[in-house]
């Protein structure tokens, strides 16, 4: 078990030492929506755990400089360059313009983001505000050798480069000997747009002049340039889900190398799919689920994220509503013995010290590749020790909380009506079992549930009232 951050490099494919470029700032970027339609919770799932890197790294005392994009421009609909681009197909799919979905989804991700307190990035950044920087860069790799040009738009050779697909252990060979007639006038089947030409006699929605014609940049050339523009051309670390590996991740690796020389960042960082009914969670299938439907179901969307931090980010995680409840449940325990025990705290508790033995194994923990399963045993063992004060354990709990983003310590009960004579039958109960009587203890419980409310018992002898819909 590490005492310092060691990280999982998908590129070495290995736990390595992490130490900063910079010794006080920690660059990353993270690939971000493609803004055509709304995010699901697997899109969410990646975006917690990005969320939660930067939260160990800010633990480790890092300043982390975060930066993600916005795709709104140029991802097709097919990894291969084939088919609509994907905010030319919304448009068409909504009735709208591609810059009004473009906006209203963008909105609607950041509203997801907040609700799962991920904390924004220091940078958000648009693909169609840098299209001068990625025709630059595509200038660039033109004069260096690496584009050749078809009847469809500005392709990249990755012939040019032996090490090309690394990343993703791509067989190379394999690919060539399966090549189909899909492939059009691509040279090689694991070359990539960099720059696709309008349509002949067809108006898009979003398209610019180039030196080579009007079109619009490919996918992969958003994310190097903007990383480069705003990181450098050698960053810390790169995420975004296993999905990129193949393709999107590959590519930029490579077109970086071509221009800079370098692999575009130090750490490559990927969290594995959310499968619902054994399969990955998919737009294109129509099998997902949106944060809002969560909420709408009654859940608490701080229950979705307890959830995703009950597996590592490098396993997949299966989601079913049973988990779902699990998690919810998990975390109101957890909020009412916080909340218990900072309204019990003596006024000369203010300076407790946490509990030394909880926060190292909670940031050997954290510094062992994220591993928040085995932190948030650490934080019920905290939870669960009678052996600590009340004081001590909620000193230890907030110092913790930041790395998890529950907000556990700011959490209070919703304040609710209880009628005259509920509240009444619910003391009766009281006395009840204070004298031992469980049978009209039991009479009573069952007369308050016809009245709407349940009765939960707490420890201390004493209980909450909570109407039966919550």
């Amino acid at each position: 078990m590490p005492s310092s951050l060691h990280l999982y490099d998908t590129f070495t494919r290995s736990l390595r030492p992490f130490k900063a470029l910079n010794e006080k700032e920690v660059g990353i970027y993270a690939c971000g929506p493609t803004v055509y339609d709304f995010a699901h919770i697997g899109n969410l799932r990646t975006y917690l755990f990005e969320d939660g890197l930067r939260r160990v790294l800010e633990w480790n005392g890092y300043t982390v400089r975060f930066v993600m994009n916005i795709t709104d421009v140029g991802h097709l609909t097919s990894d291969g360059d084939t088919g609509e681009d994907k905010m030319e197909k919304g448009a068409k799919r909504t009735g709208k313009s591609a810059w009004d979905i473009a906006e209203e989804y963008t909105q609607a991700f950041k509203k997801d983001l907040s609700d799962l307190r991920i904390e924004d990035p220091t940078l958000w950044c648009k693909a169609t505000d840098h299209i001068a920087e990625q025709i630059e860069f595509i200038k660039d790799l033109e004069e260096l050798g690496y584009v050749y040009q078809t009847a469809d738009g500005l392709y990249f050779d990755t012939s040019r480069q032996p090490q090309y697909g690394e990343l993703a252990r791509l067989d190379k060979e394999g690919l060539e000997a399966g090549k189909r007639v899909e492939q059009g006038e691509k040279r090689h089947p694991t070359d990539f747009a960099l720059w696709k030409f309008s349509p002949n006699g067809e108006k898009r929605q979003m398209e610019w002049n180039s030196p080579w014609g009007v079109g619009f940049p490919g996918w992969h050339i958003e994310c190097s340039a903007m990383a480069q523009k705003y990181l450098g051309n050698l960053f810390d670390i790169h995420c975004g889900g296993e999905d990129h590996i193949p393709v999107h991740h590959t590519n930029e690796i490579a077109q970086t190398e071509a221009r800079c020389g370098t692999r575009l960042a130090n750490f490559w960082l990927h969290g594995h799919f959310l499968q619902i009914n054994q399969s990955k969670m998919s737009k294109s299938t129509g099998a997902f689920l949106r944060l809002q439907t969560l909420k709408d179901e009654g859940y608490d969307p701080l229950a979705y994220r307890y959830l995703c931090l009950t597996a590592h980010y490098r396993s997949n995680l299966s989601f079913t509503w049973e988990a779902l409840d699990a998690a919810q449940t998990a975390l109101q325990r957890l909020r009412e013995s916080v909340y218990r025990w900072r309204n019990a705290l003596p006024s000369d508790a203010i300076d407790t010290q946490p509990d030394s033995a909880s926060l190292t194994a909670f940031t050997h923990y954290l510094n062992d590749d994220l591993n928040f399963p085995q932190a948030l045993a650490v934080l019920w063992g905290v939870v669960r020790n009678e052996d600590l004060s009340p004081a001590i354990r909620y000193a230890t709990l907030k110092h913790i909380e930041p790395a998890l983003g529950l907000e556990l310590t700011t959490w209070t009960p919703p304040v609710i009506d209880i009628p005259e004579n509920v509240a009444a039958l619910a003391q009766a109960r009281q006395a009840a079992r204070a004298a031992k009587q469980w049978a009209e203890s039991d009479r009573l419980r069952s007369e308050i549930e016809t009245l709407g409310f349940k009765v939960e018992d707490v420890a201390g002898g004493t209980f909450n009232l909570k109407p039966v819909a919550s």
